[in-house]
Formats: C-alpha cells, structure tokens, sequence
C-alpha cells in the first residue's frame, strides 16, 4: 500500500488496516518457518506496509494535538 493511499484514510481505517496487516505477518511468520512460503518477499513488504500505516497514523495525531 502506498503511502498517498494511507493518507487518504480516517484513523480507524488505518487503525483496521494495521490490525488486518499484523494477523496476515503472523500467518507468513508461520508458513516462513515451515518454509511453506510462496514469496519471502511479501513478509518484509508486510512489515513496511505495518511501519509505514504507523507512522502516518502518529502525523496525524500530532497534527490534532
């Protein structure tokens, strides 16, 4: 997910994504371990995508505050 389209959503949408995210890592977690994984690179974009969604969620607090 891009960060331009991260912008354009509320908090809790991004609050919803960033949930669906973190259960989606844990099941490439485990598949990763079982080397069942189709593509390795999808956990680290997984990752990034969690990080990225975080930070724009903490600008838009500090913009409100």
């Amino acid at each position: 997910m891009k960060s331009k389209e991260i912008r354009e959503l509320s908090r809790e949408e991004i609050q919803s994504k960033i949930k669906e995210c973190r259960s989606q890592l844990l099941g490439l977690r485990l598949k990763k371990q079982a080397m069942k994984i189709e593509n390795p690179g999808k956990y680290a974009n997984t990752r990034k995508d969690i990080a990225r969604m975080e930070t724009i969620l903490r600008e838009k607090e500090n913009v409100s505050v």
